[in-house]
Order: C-alpha cells, then structure tokens, then sequence
C-alpha cells in the first residue's frame, strides 16, 4: 500500500477501534491490591479476543506465577524480514472519588473538545487500539515479523521483569515499539528518547515514646510532625529545586515544554507558581524530583489536643538518565539520615529502585520511526525526555541487547492527564499513531530488503 492508501484504510477503521476503546475503558482493570479482580480478568479476556480479531491470531493469555497475566502473540512476515515487538498495558491507574472526576471515569465520554474522557483511555489502552490497527491495516499480513506483548500489571507491581528473564527468547527482535508515550502537544509528532527512573523510601521521624498532651508539653518539647516538617524543608532550596548533595542533574537540550503548556495541564491552583529554575524540559526531564506520595499520623478528624510521637513518609525521587538507582537512593538516605532536626530519631526504609531508561537515536529502526512520525504527521518530528519511569525497558534490553526502542504513542503531555482526573486521548492522535506504526513497519521492511539485495 502507499501512503495516500494507508491514510484512507486508516481512516475507515476508526470508528471500529474507537469503539474497541470505550469497551475497554468501561471495565475498571485496577491491578493493585484490594480491587475486584474480574474486571482486570475480563479485560485481559477482551485484549485477547480484539487482537485475535486484528489479525493476531495466536493471541493468549501466558501462565504466570503471581498476579495478573500478560498477552502475547505473533504474527510471520516474509522469510528474511524483521522482527517488530508491539508493546502496551492493559492495566489502569485507581480512580478514586477524591479525584472529584467530572464524569464517570468508567463510561467513556465525548466532551466538547472532542477528546474521550475515562480512566486508562490514554493510559494505556489507547496502546493496544493503535497496536489493533497496525495489523489490522495489513489484514493481519504485515510486511515484517511482529510479536505483541501487553502488560497486565504495569502500573503496581509488575510481574512482566520476571517472565521476560524467564523467557528471553520471546522476546527476541530488531525493534521494540512501546506505545505508552505520547507527543507534547496533538499534532505535534515527539518522540521519546529518555525516561527518569524512579526510587523511594519511608521516613519514619520519633520524636517521643507515646503521646503526650500539647497544652501541658507543647513549647519546648517538639512533636514528630513538626520534625518531619522541618526534615522535609530541607530536601530543596529556596527556589524549590532538588537540594541533596550527591544527586545527578544535566540541562536539557533536546524539544522544550512550554510553562504556559505545563500550567494548563497541570490545573494549578490560582496564585501557585512553579517551581525550580531552569527550562521546563530540564526540570521535567534531565533533573531530579522529589515528592511526598504517602503521609501516616492521626487524621484531621481523629486528631486531640496531643503531640504526636511517630510519623511516616513515603518519598519518591525520580532519577535523570544515566544515573545508577543505588547511588542516587543512597545520596537521598544519606540527606534524610544527616538532617535531622533537635536530635529526632529518623530510620529510613529504602523500597524501590528503578532505572532510567535512554534509547539509542542513532540507528535505522530509529530513523525509520523519526521518518513514519513525519509522515503520518506532516511535519518533522522532534525529541523529548518523560518524567515517568519504565523499570521494564531494562530488562527488555537485557533480553535482545541489539535491539532499538521507538517509545511514542496517544498520551499527549499537555492534555491527556494520565494518573490523574479527567484522563482523556483526543482520537485524532490513535489515528495518526496508527499511521505511524505502520509506516514503520512498511519502512523497515523495506529498509531489510535493500539491504540483503
């Protein structure tokens, strides 16, 4: 097929995978612990039986020790062709009422702007419609080998690491397609170069044996709130950037982000500035970040006039590419552990270490993919870093060390709110994703031929 063919077949599957989108967005798939675990089986049911319906044909459910299992398949092209692995999740954040969503996040929603709205629709269950719309537009004859794995776990603890290391030979390719990105802004095709990785602890801060009452005490004796207070100011500098000595940090110099951009999709409260210095892309992409992602003491309406003896933090530090995850976490203990303030006790737990993640851009899988997005676009493509982390990336490197990664896909940053309320996809960027991955597949095909002739 040439270009002008695949854009109008394209085009005339959208409707079909848009309402293969609002199916899976309907079924709440929370893999985290403590959620009803028939949805995220009907979903993994449902991922089977689209993509078999996509043309692959193979698609099943593996066996996995824990947890909730992933969906592989392959598809044959030609003898002598290479071999593409698709990759997406079919798992979704939680979508708590505290979120206060606009809409109900489990009836996917057409709002005026033309985006659907719903838990997941963007992350990342717009990956598997483009991947369905791949082969689809090859009538499930694409001109390369393509293998399709999809995640079942991604957003808790991913049990994918392991069947990975357990069967690398699955997992053998020229090049892996991970849809699980997206551009900055619609329309303006990106893609994804580095990821930051991510690390974390709980801070356990005592200042007393028990409670004691704050009337009677409170003055000269310090609670452990306050000390956890004062621990925690001291993690950045006046101007909010990361303040740990130790910690790995580089300017950005590939596409920025516009702060106007970031603040529209962020929803900022009136009057909140941001912070750090710097461009948007260095402090998004190249420097580190820490946050506070889980607070333990006495609630508002449980607390009484008493000085709290012993709270907890949890602390998450994502980690710039190129930095080693141990040495970063052991530069935040090291901070935590020497700044405690009027002699608190301070114990720190580390619980999480993930690698960054930078591809290689220097290629021909790569700039098969910098050539496709141009074209399905209309316009150069341009390159980004993510804040976000892909601990499995690592691991598939590890696996098919010669292979090259293409990270893009629907998530636009500016607007698509994934983890977040009101997740949304605008279908115009499914649509020229879709134009992508099989440009990309028709190009690296081509490419191979060239070269064995």
């Amino acid at each position: 097929m040439n270009r002008d063919d695949v854009r109008s077949k394209v085009a005339g599957m959208m409707p079909e995978l848009l309402a293969d989108l609002e199916g899976f967005t309907k079924l709440a798939s929370i893999a985290f612990p403590g959620y009803p675990p028939e949805p995220v089986h009907e979903m993994a049911a449902k991922t089977v039986e689209v993509m078999r319906a996509a043309g692959f044909r193979n698609a099943a459910l593996q066996e996995v020790p824990d947890g909730y299992p992933p969906v592989y398949a392959t598809v044959d092209g030609p003898e002598g062709s290479p071999t593409v692995m698709l990759y997406a999740h079919y798992d979704v954040q939680p979508a708590p009422p505290e979120q206060k969503w606009s809409s109900d996040p489990w009836t996917p929603t057409r709002k005026d702007d033309g985006r659907l709205y719903g838990r997941g629709i963007s992350d990342d269950k717009s990956g598997l419609v483009i991947h369905a719309g791949t082969l689809k537009a090859f009538d499930g004859t694409p001109p390369c080998h393509v293998k399709l794995i999809v995640e079942g776990m991604e957003e808790t603890n991913s049990n994918l690491e392991a069947f990975v290391a357990a069967h690398p030979d699955l997992f053998q390719c020229d090049v892996f397609v991970v849809a699980d990105m997206g551009n900055l802004k619609v329309g303006e095709p990106t893609l994804t170069t580095t990821l930051r990785g991510d690390v974390a602890c709980v801070v356990t801060v005592q200042t007393l044996e028990h409670s004691l009452h704050s009337g009677v005490f409170g003055g000269p004796v310090p609670d452990a709130m306050m000390a956890l207070a004062q621990l925690l100011a001291t993690l950045h500098d006046a101007d909010g950037n990361v303040a740990v000595e130790g910690v790995s940090g580089f300017d950005w110099d590939g596409l920025d982000f516009s702060e106007a951009d970031l603040r529209a999709g962020a929803d900022l409260v009136d009057g909140v500035g941001m912070i750090g210095t710097g461009t948007i892309g260095s402090r998004l992409w190249s420097r580190p970040s820490i946050n506070v992602i889980g607070l333990d003491m006495t609630s508002v309406d449980g607390s009484s006039n008493v000085l709290i003896p012993e709270v907890r933090a949890k602390l998450s530090m994502r980690i710039v590419p190129g930095s080693s995850p141990k040495s970063e976490l052991d530069a935040l203990v090291r901070h935590l552990e020497s700044h405690a303030p009027w002699g608190a006790k301070v114990t720190v737990e580390r619980t999480k270490e993930a690698a960054p993640f930078r591809a290689a851009t220097d290629g021909p899988g790569y700039a098969a993919a910098r050539q496709a997005l141009a074209d399905a676009y209309g316009s150069p493509a341009g390159e980004a870093g993510s804040g976000g982390s892909i601990p499995l990336l690592q691991t598939l490197q590890q696996a098919a060390p010669n292979a090259e990664f293409i990270l893009w896909g629907a998530e636009d940053t500016a607007q698509a709110r994934i983890h977040a309320s009101d997740e949304s996809v605008d279908p115009s960027e499914i649509e020229a994703m879709t134009l992508a991955q099989v440009f990309l597949l028709q190009d690296l095909a081509e490419m191979k031929q060239g070269g064995q002739s």
